[in-house]
């Protein structure tokens, strides 16, 4: 029952998100941004949460708004399908290598947004797909997931890599903040009572 569909639309894009946090990490992305659908296919597999993404947007201009409106409709997607987060894990973790890349990644389902980003990609693109986009998206799904995300890459020098790592990393780590914990099945985890 943890799924949600979120859709927005605005002069710039118009973005529609499915996904089931208690999924086997199927997608299905077409975003017009080939690497950009590459990467949100990686986050999809390496999480286990399916992934139904379709986006267009003013790609003529840039792919900055369709990037970055995909991270906010994704978060969305996040909050509205872990509703009370009853139950859930909470945190995640993960230090994922690929090839010359290493990268950690983790993150608190906290509703207090933050990100820390200690990512150096050495190219100013990856293939056609501008690299500073990369930070943008984690930002928006930070932002608007309600989640404290840090992304530190310990090291490599080619740019795919080390923004697939990325991907992949902050994939593992949600797949752990998002099962449920068998331990405190129906207890908010937190102190507060709430999160």
């Amino acid at each position: 029952m943890r799924k949600a569909t979120i859709t927005r639309k605005t002069a710039e894009t118009e973005i529609s998100v499915e996904i089931n946090l208690d999924g086997t990490g199927a997608y299905d992305n077409q975003t017009g941004v080939g690497f950009f659908d590459h990467m949100l296919d990686q986050l999809s597999r390496h999480s286990l949460i399916d992934m139904t993404i379709r986006a267009t947007g003013d790609t003529h201009i840039d792919d900055h708004h369709t990037v970055e409106d995909t991270g906010i409709a994704l978060g969305q997607a996040l909050v509205a399908a872990l509703g009370d987060k009853r139950g859930i894990r909470r945190y995640g973790e993960c230090h994922l290598p690929m090839d010359d890349a290493q990268v950690r990644a983790a993150l608190d389902l906290s509703a207090r947004p933050f990100l820390v980003w200690n990512v150096t990609l050495p190219t100013p693109k990856i293939g056609s797909f501008d690299s500073e986009l990369v930070r943008e998206f984690f930002q928006a799904l930070a932002t608007h997931g309600g989640i404290t995300l840090h992304v530190d890459q310990v090291h490599g020098f080619n740019s795919h890599h080390i923004a697939e790592a990325a991907f992949k990393a902050v994939a593992r780590a949600l797949r752990q903040a998002v099962e449920p914990d068998p331990r405190k099945a129906d207890a908010i985890p937190s102190t507060k009572g709430t999160l």
